[in-house]
């Protein structure tokens, strides 16, 4: 028994007027296979590329471990030099991946590739961020902090996604006070004898390959697998909706620092007892 997926909608490209209609307000994803081809970045991004312009950056890397205690957000797992690192991903598979590292910063001239594209949002032009990962690493299920709209863009080589919306929480084994699932769920082919709710969750699937975007509504739940060594790059706009704005708030300003708090006090214990209850209260969800 697999997942319950759709396949989500390609584009060879759009209009923003369409995007807006058909995709932004009734918040569905869609890939737009031909959007950028005229981007320096669709013929220019690729490993040797960031290798050559960034090789001398230290990079922050992570893997898939369980979250500890003792981990600070978004704390890396480890660090080294970009070209150690792209040496990583072209010698043999790896879990260690980049996320979330900002050009801006990082790389200023990066930012000549590409341009911010018009889909009828207004995109966070100090946010473009950069995600790199080894063959078969992965991201655990999650949403973003600020339940944004994004716009997902890849590079080189092939990337599997599953996508669920806000309204699967019930079935995902949610972790309380936290914007993950059980990362001891593998959702590229997950045990339901284990996990039974997952069998009611109805989600979205695609394979990304070089050039594509992916948009993903506000707040939408992601699991990213490297089928190949890859890049990306993702773009935001702040999330419309009132429920997810404030949201968004909340967990910013609220949540983070309430389990950072509850960490710092009861340490392990704390993460052992969010397991648990992710399973508790998606059971007896599922039970109803």
């Amino acid at each position: 028994m697999k997942l319950n997926l759709q396949e989500i909608p390609r584009l060879k490209t759009i209009t923003k007027e369409d995007f807006i209609k058909h995709y932004f307000k009734p918040q569905k994803p869609v890939v737009i296979e031909r959007f950028i081809e005229d981007w320096p970045a669709y013929s220019k991004w690729n490993l040797d590329y960031m290798k050559a312009i960034a090789g001398d950056k230290i990079v922050p890397l992570y893997d898939d471990r369980p979250v500890d205690y003792n981990d600070g957000f978004n704390e890396p797992h480890v660090t080294m030099k970009m070209s150690d690192y792209v040496d990583l991903l072209k010698k043999e598979p790896t879990r260690y991946r980049i996320f979330l590292w900002n050009i801006l910063k990082e790389i200023p001239e990066l930012q000549q590739d590409f341009k911010f594209p018009d889909f009828g949002l207004k995109l966070m032009k100090g946010l473009p961020m950069l995600f790199f990962g080894g063959e078969n690493s992965y991201t655990f299920m999650h949403y973003d902090i600020d339940l944004a709209n994004i716009f997902h863009f890849h590079f080189q080589g092939k990337k599997q996604i599953i996508l669920f919306d806000q309204k699967q929480n019930n079935f995902l084994y949610k972790v309380p006070h936290s914007l993950i699932t059980r990362e001891d769920i593998d959702f590229s082919n997950p045990d339901f004898t284990k996990w039974p709710a997952l069998k009611k969750a109805r989600g979205y699937t695609t394979q990304l390959n070089h050039g594509e975007v992916l948009y993903m509504p506000e707040g939408f739940w992601h699991y990213m697998r490297y089928v190949t060594p890859g890049i990306s790059m993702s773009l935001r706009a702040i999330a419309r909706k009132p429920k997810n704005l404030a949201q968004a708030i909340y967990n910013i300003f609220i949540m983070r620092h309430f389990d950072n708090t509850m960490r710092s006090i009861k340490g392990q214990q704390w993460i052992d007892w969010k397991n648990e209850q992710a399973i508790v209260r998606t059971h007896n969800n599922h039970n109803k």
